[in-house]
């Protein structure tokens, strides 16, 4: 935790604090990082230093500069972007960083401002226009409510009326003698509707 009399350190985008805490130039090797680290770290040691404070917190910032600069992606990240970088990329992760910093730069925020005014805001209020409460309102149709026996009655009317009466017949032999007995009888039926089928 931080302590609250402690001033919070501004997140630096240059990139060469960390080389100045441990006395060396931006782009020093990795061995005059190891060198510098193990000359820093004897000087301001807790154990050498017992009754200052001071020392104890300047080793804590050799012991972060030596961690960061050795690891070479974190290196690379801080010495492209910063300590901000490395924030982005202990959040986001590392391929965000170039990402994070690319849309925090004044002119990306500048082009999308004056996209978003050239377009109307089409990007964002297209919706609003085509189908939300600034569109063209529809004509509604009409529903009327149906009752269902007057709907059942009407369905059975028409079936009555659409449909012929089937007619049966009893085929005739081609060589049956002229009998009575054998005349074709017709029969009559109409098609059975809905009603008579449930009953």
């Amino acid at each position: 935790m931080t302590e609250p009399n402690k001033p919070q350190r501004k997140l630096s985008t240059s990139g060469d604090s960390l080389y100045k805490t441990l006395g060396l130039q931006k782009g020093a090797s990795s061995d005059d990082i190891k060198k510098a680290y193990r000359k820093l770290a004897l000087r301001y040691h807790p154990d050498k230093n017992p009754d200052n404070p001071e020392a104890a917190e300047k080793f804590k910032e050799i012991n972060n500069a030596n961690s960061i600069l050795n690891d070479e992606n974190k290196r690379r990240i801080y010495d492209e972007y910063g300590s901000m970088g490395l924030y982005v990329a202990d959040q986001f992760g590392d391929d965000s960083v170039k990402y994070y910093v690319l849309m925090s730069k004044c002119w990306f925020k500048t082009l999308i401002i004056c996209t978003m005014i050239f377009t109307c805001c089409c990007c964002f209020c297209c919706c609003c226009f085509c189908c939300g409460k600034c569109g063209s309102k529809e004509e509604e149709e009409e529903y009327f409510y149906v009752d269902p026996e007057q709907l059942e009655a009407q369905m059975t009317e028409e079936q009555n009326k659409g449909n012929p009466t089937v007619i049966i017949g009893q085929p005739v032999p081609s060589a049956a003698p002229e009998d009575s007995s054998h005349r074709p009888v017709i029969i009559g039926m109409p098609i059975p509707s809905s009603d008579t089928m449930t009953q």
